[in-house]
């Protein structure tokens, strides 16, 4: 497109939003007025500045890079090929926090903890609540046998 043609649609984009800041201004206030008018100001800006070529350069070439995508075997198994390399780096992550988790072991219990498995137990041997220390259980404990519940 030559300067002309360029200079026509960024005249019919202003205009447009000429119309629509108008439009807006009169409807929704002086809010809605300054927002359209910021984005009608845009078109000029990006002719004056020659980005508006370098925006429809761009999307052409996204489009040319799309239909390439769609019909060229080539490119498809460019995709297979990262897909298996992706799959393969998460299946090695996995495995390795997988060794990682069999050379340390189980968590070790914190001070003044008992492992779960233990905890069953003792209650399961000695017949008392597991948390026999705590005066707050003991008493939800004490309102749950008087209930019937236990």
């Amino acid at each position: 497109m030559d300067d002309a043609s360029w200079a026509a649609l960024t005249l019919t984009l202003t205009v447009a939003g000429g119309i629509w800041t108008w439009l807006a201004f009169r409807r929704r206030g002086l809010a809605s007025g300054l927002r359209a008018l910021g984005f009608t100001l845009l078109p000029p800006a990006a002719y004056l500045t020659k980005t508006l070529q370098m925006f429809t350069g761009i999307a052409g070439e996204i489009g040319a890079w799309a239909g390439n995508l769609v019909w060229n075997p080539m490119v498809w198994s460019g995709i297979v090929v990262g897909a298996v390399g992706i799959g393969l780096i998460v299946m090695s992550g996995a495995l390795r926090s997988r060794q990682v988790a069999r050379s340390v072991g189980p968590p070790a219990a914190g001070p003044g903890e008992l492992p779960a498995r233990r905890t069953a137990t003792r209650t399961a041997e000695t017949g008392q609540p597991a948390l026999a220390g705590d005066d707050d259980m003991a008493e939800i404990e004490a309102i749950l046998r008087k209930r019937g519940i236990s």
